[in-house]
């Protein structure tokens, strides 16, 4: 398989596997951003080793950089992948700003503070944030895949 190929697979891979938890939490928040604290704390229980999620992000990030790396030469799938990338690296960022602190002040939700609800709003509305990156990311490697054909350009 030529360097293309397998980068191409493995961004597209690694990016549909954190599409699918991102996507799952976007999906629960309706139902999860009114309950009760008892409730809420007794359903958080479920996301215990998620954190091992990280492994794939990380994939996806390393995937695609190497990814844009090997597209370097071709001009429309190298601007895609590029904000495949961009989105991958701002659902970090949302992530470390937003949700990890909220799971710190909570000690990973097995307590809550007195400002739980805020806290709630924030981890919640966080996922969605980075499940839209996700989805983004994920489309627009897609789209760059798509454009595979295109010949190499004097860009760079």
């Amino acid at each position: 398989m030529k360097q293309l190929e397998l980068t191409r697979f493995l961004s597209i891979l690694f990016v549909a596997l954190t599409l699918a938890p991102s996507v799952a939490h976007l999906l629960e928040l309706p139902n999860k951003i009114s309950l009760s604290a008892d409730d809420y704390l007794t359903v958080q229980q479920i996301y215990r080793g998620w954190a091992l999620l990280g492994v794939v992000i990380l994939g996806a990030v390393l995937s695609t950089a190497a990814h844009l790396i090997v597209l370097r030469l071709r001009r429309q799938p190298w601007l895609l992948a590029a904000i495949g990338l961009a989105c991958l690296i701002a659902g970090q960022a949302v992530f470390w700003a937003f949700t990890f602190p909220a799971n710190q002040e909570t000690s990973n939700w097995t307590m809550l503070p007195n400002n739980w609800t805020h806290l709630r709003a924030q981890w919640e509305y966080s996922h969605a944030a980075g499940a839209l990156l996700n989805l983004s990311a994920f489309l627009a490697l897609l789209f760059a895949a798509s454009r595979r054909g295109d010949a190499p350009s004097k860009r760079f």
